[in-house]
């Protein structure tokens, strides 16, 4: 998995978990794009320990994955649908079921 989307995924599960701070540097730095310079000028540290910080949130949030694996459950999940959306699709518009099928997945991904 590409690592900013790992990140933005992990952060999505397990961004609650973290301190306020945390959130708000990780959300500029990693989320927002913005640069570790200009982060540690926006919040008065040194670059080094913003980047030490984002690090450590990583850590910390492959460790809450690791713990409760929800963010694989998800992407498990996701995949599922995906493939019984597939196969409905296969069986053609003119079946009533698979269509209803169809839309059903469509639902539980939007929701996801």
């Amino acid at each position: 998995m590409e690592k900013i989307v790992e990140q933005t995924l992990l952060y999505d599960f397990y961004g609650e978990l973290l301190t306020e701070h945390q959130r708000e540097v990780y959300e500029d730095v990693i989320l927002g794009d913005l640069g570790y310079s200009e982060a540690a000028q926006e919040y008065g540290v040194s670059r080094q320990g913003v980047h030490d910080l984002v690090k450590r949130v990583d850590h910390q949030l492959k460790e809450y994955e690791g713990k409760l694996g929800l963010v694989e459950r998800f992407l498990k999940i996701r995949s599922q649908v995906i493939q019984i959306r597939e196969m409905a699709r296969k069986a053609g518009p003119e079946d009533a079921d698979a269509a209803r099928m169809v839309r059903i997945c469509d639902s539980i991904l939007t929701e996801l």
